[in-house]
């Protein structure tokens, strides 16, 4: 059996903002047969997540680019990979059978060959598939991690976290309060700080487009410091925390997505505060805490179960929308974790 199997490429490298014309929507011939003894999976793919950090590896080649397996670039006309959901149509790896749902790394199209030893896991849980690329996903691990690890929360603890809307922020916030923490979140839009505030539980929120002074702002919603800080932007607002962090404050660096698309200066905490308060600074990847990964999955279902965790999705249809999709994290059109359906179950 042969299928058309629709990609998307890198077709032009990103300087600046991305847009729909970094990518093209592909297709080629992929038999669904496997050769015995090279242990490969074929997996229809049902969700694709969408990434902010995915834009280092599609960016122009530069002798300051990171390396790291998670910004090494991507040839042109080469497939973009990213964590998705699928079905396993085709199996010669004695671990997956045709017919078993699994969550992975997979890539933006609507079949992938699977290698031996790629990231892969069985689902066998009650919840939404598309749960498996954000909340349950490396979206929820991110969360997870960052906070109980990294930042070590204690409880009445006060919590700042920037792109509050975003997949990661919103559940850093929700597991704040959980933990029984004062929250604050920042996002781009009133109907987003709404949100946080009225669904999601933050004690405050506010819209950082419409603050001329990050410190300023950050000094009225915490006028006796922060404890901790989860950082998803970068920029000025990781300036602005450390000025407000209180001594022996944590800042777990998430994300830095205002700088991903900008050519200007870096930011540049005063160093002078670092030291003197004694503040912990940690970047951090997901994929850092699997040793963690079991203890994740049970919390965060139980906290799903009994109604503790709102899930905050925001899809797209159709493999020729991930272009799109992808460009517009960078416009901030999405509301929690991005994701694209590329087929029916």
């Amino acid at each position: 059996m042969e299928v058309d199997n629709k990609f998307v490429a890198v077709k032009e490298y990103v300087h600046g903002q991305p847009s729909e014309l970094n990518f093209e929507v592909k297709t080629a011939p992929l038999a669904i047969t496997l050769k015995k003894g090279s242990n490969q999976i074929i997996v229809k793919n049902f969700y694709v997540s969408i990434d902010p950090y995915q834009i280092n590896r599609i960016k122009a080649y530069s002798s300051s680019h990171n390396a790291s397996g998670f910004s090494t670039q991507i040839g042109l006309g080469e497939r973009v990979d990213a964590f998705g959901v699928g079905r396993v149509v085709a199996s010669v790896n004695e671990e997956f059978k045709v017919g078993d749902l699994v969550a992975g790394l997979l890539n933006w199209e609507e079949y992938t060959v699977v290698q031996p030893g790629t990231i892969l896991n069985k689902i066998t849980d009650e919840f939404a598939l598309s749960y498996h690329v954000g909340v349950l996903g490396p979206s929820g691990l991110t969360a997870y991690a960052g906070f109980y690890e990294v930042c070590k929360p204690k409880n009445g603890n006060t919590v700042f976290v920037s792109a509050a809307s975003g997949s990661v922020g919103n559940l850093v916030g929700q597991f704040a309060k959980l933990s029984g923490c004062y929250v604050v979140g920042c996002a781009g839009n009133k109907n987003k700080v709404d949100l946080l505030k009225e669904k999601l539980g933050f004690d405050e929120a506010f819209n950082y487009k419409e603050e001329p002074d990050f410190k300023l702002a950050l000094k009225r919603y915490f006028p006796d410091g922060i404890d901790i800080y989860f950082d998803n932007v970068g920029g000025e607002m990781l300036e602005a925390a450390i000025v407000n962090m209180k001594a022996f404050g944590r800042v777990a660096l998430c994300g830095v997505i205002s700088e991903y698309t900008s050519a200007g200066p870096r930011a540049a905490p005063n160093m002078l505060d670092v030291i003197y308060k004694r503040i912990n600074i940690k970047g951090f990847l997901a994929y850092d805490y699997l040793h963690i990964y079991n203890e994740f999955i049970s919390t965060t279902q139980d906290h799903l179960r009994h109604g503790r965790l709102q899930v905050l999705e925001d899809i797209s249809e159709g493999i020729e929308s991930v272009p799109t999709a992808f460009s517009g994290l960078f416009r901030g059109d999405n509301v929690g974790k991005k994701s694209v359906k590329i087929s029916n179950d």
